[in-house]
């Protein structure tokens, strides 16, 4: 990651290719005369809307979005005996 410090005149004029970098994970900050007074930084991926994050991921190649209605039986639960599935997640939550 690297930090680019640039003047606001010149933000303003070449905006979208500092936003380009920011976007790379690169910051930038702002200077009025030479003085830092701000700083541009990328969003944490946590930060981001889940429909934002999903789009991330697709373009990573890493969802493939399924065009029209895609349908697919679920297998049917396994059961357990005496709710000992809450007895594992209470123990889970517990212990995390």
């Amino acid at each position: 990651m690297q930090n680019i410090q640039i003047g606001i005149r010149e933000a303003k004029i070449h905006l979208s290719k500092f936003l380009k970098m920011v976007q790379q994970g690169n910051e930038v900050i702002l200077t009025d005369r030479g003085r830092p007074v701000g700083k541009i930084v990328p969003i944490k991926t946590k930060d981001l809307p889940i429909s934002a994050r999903l789009k991330e991921l697709e373009d990573m190649g890493l969802l493939e979005v399924i065009s029209g209605r895609y349908k697919k039986e679920l297998p049917s639960p396994i059961p357990v005996p005496d709710n000992i599935a809450q007895a594992f997640l209470g123990e889970d939550r517990e212990n995390g």
